[in-house]
């Protein structure tokens, strides 16, 4: 019940705290003040200054219910519905990939190109297929104002929230949202093509975490038997849609740099650049058109 909980502020803070604690929750002081904050409209500041701040019954149980849905399990930007993704606030929704910091990596990997593409050229026209939350292509255009984007996905749910967080984020007069199988309903092209395509095997999609496993939606995680079926999709199609300059950057699961690497080799195609992620780990890997 609610009234399990205390009405003010910083005993609040200090019990969802306690009780994320008791339930193994990984970072729980973050959890907890994400939580209260969040559906108590308060800060951190507040928290500090004025820790006997009463809050209304509405707002604890408001935090109550939060609480009970994180202690199950519930991922905390899930229950928020957003995630901070390379300093942009992104709405989510059931059928988005919840945007992870490694993917930043992606994003930094391809801004020069597209930076300088945009300076020689006035332009520079993004595809990000498998677009979910539009973290990829919404991040580019954000960093760089004479981009134009196009978000493609299967899902029109995550068009859906891709759009609206284009709209919230001033980008909408930019960003295009397209409804399509990879590149089956694609047209013209393109000086970058991106993507963080689903690249688990299916085999390995128990294994998750239960977080992930949960309530990331299936089909932006699982990338075939072998976890390579995107990569194979975009080598084999990209062509027809890359400018002759182009650059195709994808995201890759840590182990497979060797084959992604083969599968764009057989398909015409040189590695340009390859990145690690936070951890060290190989994450991203560039492609331009050329002999290996």
């Amino acid at each position: 019940m609610a009234d399990h909980l205390p009405g003010t502020l910083g005993p609040l803070l200090r019990a969802v705290r306690e009780r994320l604690a008791a339930a193994g929750v990984a970072d729980p002081a973050l959890d907890a003040r994400l939580i209260v904050e969040h559906f108590s409209g308060t800060t951190r500041t507040e928290a500090i200054a004025e820790p006997q701040r009463a809050l209304d019954a509405d707002a604890v149980a408001a935090i109550d219910a939060a609480l009970r849905r994180r202690l199950a399990g519930e991922p905390v930007h899930r229950i928020l519905g957003y995630r901070e993704f390379y300093g942009l606030r992104l709405g989510l929704s059931p059928e988005t990939l919840e945007p992870r910091p490694d993917t930043e990596t992606l994003v930094e990997a391809i801004l020069p190109f597209a930076s300088e593409t945009a300076e020689r050229l006035g332009e520079c026209r993004i595809l990000d297929l498998g677009t979910g939350t539009g973290a990829i292509a919404l991040a580019l255009l954000s960093a760089v104002p004479a981009a134009t984007a196009t978000g493609v996905d299967i899902s029109q749910d995550a068009l859906t929230t891709a759009t609206r967080n284009a709209e919230q984020l001033g980008l909408i007069g930019r960003f295009e949202a397209l409804h399509s199988d990879w590149f089956a309903k694609v047209c013209g092209r393109y000086h970058v093509i991106a993507a963080n395509p689903p690249y688990i095997p299916s085999e390995d999609i128990g294994n998750l975490q239960d977080e992930v496993r949960d309530f990331d939606p299936c089909r932006a995680l699982d990338g075939g038997v072998d976890g390579l079926g995107p990569y194979r999709i975009i080598a084999a199609e990209a062509a027809g849609f890359l400018e002759a300059q182009g650059k195709i950057a994808v995201e890759i699961g840590h182990t497979q740099r060797n084959e992604v690497k083969d599968i764009f080799a057989a398909a015409g195609y040189r590695l340009a650049e390859a990145f690690v992620d936070l951890g060290g780990n190989d994450r991203v890997l560039m492609f331009e058109q050329g002999k290996p």
